[in-house]
C-alpha cells in the first residue's frame, strides 16, 4: 500500500500546530477523533512531546496512519485505535483533550450528534475540545470557495456538507461543553475551541 497523503495536512499542519501549542499546553492525553491519513498525528506529536497523542478511525484506515508512525515515530504517540461513531465503545484511558480536523463536514448529521455523544462521555471533566474545518455562520457561506466545496461535497454523499456553527454549538452545549474561542484560520477554516463544563 503507498502511503496516502493530503496537500491540505501538509498545507495547514503548522498554523494548526501554532494554536494547538498555546490550547493544549496544560494538557497530558489528546485523543485524534479521525486521524485520516496520520500526517496531522505524526507532526504534532513530534512538536508537542509534553502531550500523549491517541490517533484513531475507522479500520480501514489504521495501515496508513501505522506507516506514518512507522517513518515519523515520536515517543508520545499511540497507534490507532478503532473509533467508529455509529457504534462507539467505551474508551478506557483518561482523555483530557480531544482534538478532530475536517471530519464534520465529511461525515452524517447523524454521526456529528454521535460524535458529541463520544466526547461528552469520554472527555475529563474540564477537558479541551478542539474542532477544525470549515463552519457556516447564520445558515450562509463564509466565502465562494466554501460555497464551492459544499456542492462538491453532498455531490459526493448527500448526507454530508460544510455545519451551521449555530447547530454545533448547540449540541456542543447540550453535551455540557462551552464555547471558549471561534478562531480564524488559513484557507477559510476555522478552530472551534470548546471546555467541559460538567
Amino acid at each position: 500500500m503507498t502511503k496516502p497523503f493530503s496537500q491540505a495536512c501538509e498545507n495547514n499542519k503548522q498554523p494548526i500546530l501554532t494554536i494547538l501549542h498555546r490550547i493544549f499546553a496544560k494538557q497530558k492525553h489528546v485523543l485524534e477523533i479521525g486521524s485520516g491519513t496520520g500526517q496531522h498525528a505524526v507532526y504534532f506529536a513530534k512538536n508537542l512531546p509534553f502531550l500523549t497523542w491517541q490517533t484513531s478511525d475507522l479500520s480501514i484506515n489504521h495501515e496508513g496512519i501505522n506507516q506514518w508512525i512507522a517513518d515519523l515515530p515520536s515517543p508520545n504517540i499511540r497507534r490507532p485505535l478503532t473509533i467508529d461513531l455509529a457504534d462507539v465503545q467505551p474508551l478506557a484511558e483518561n482523555i483530557d483533550a480531544m482534538y478532530s480536523a475536517n471530519t464534520l463536514h465529511i461525515i452524517s448529521w447523524t454521526l456529528v450528534q454521535k460524535f458529541f455523544e463520544l466526547v461528552e462521555t469520554q472527555l475529563a471533566k474540564n477537558g479541551t475540545l478542539c474542532i477544525y474545518g470549515p463552519f457556516n455562520y447564520q445558515g450562509k457561506y463564509t466565502c465562494e470557495s466554501n460555497a464551492n466545496f459544499d456542492l462538491w461535497l453532498k455531490a459526493r454523499d448527500e448526507h454530508s456538507g460544510i455545519r451551521d456553527f449555530e447547530a454545533i454549538c448547540q449540541l456542543a452545549t447540550k453535551a455540557k461543553f462551552s464555547l471558549i474561542e471561534d478562531i480564524e484560520m488559513p484557507a477559510n477554516n476555522r478552530i472551534l475551541l470548546f471546555k467541559k463544563t460538567d
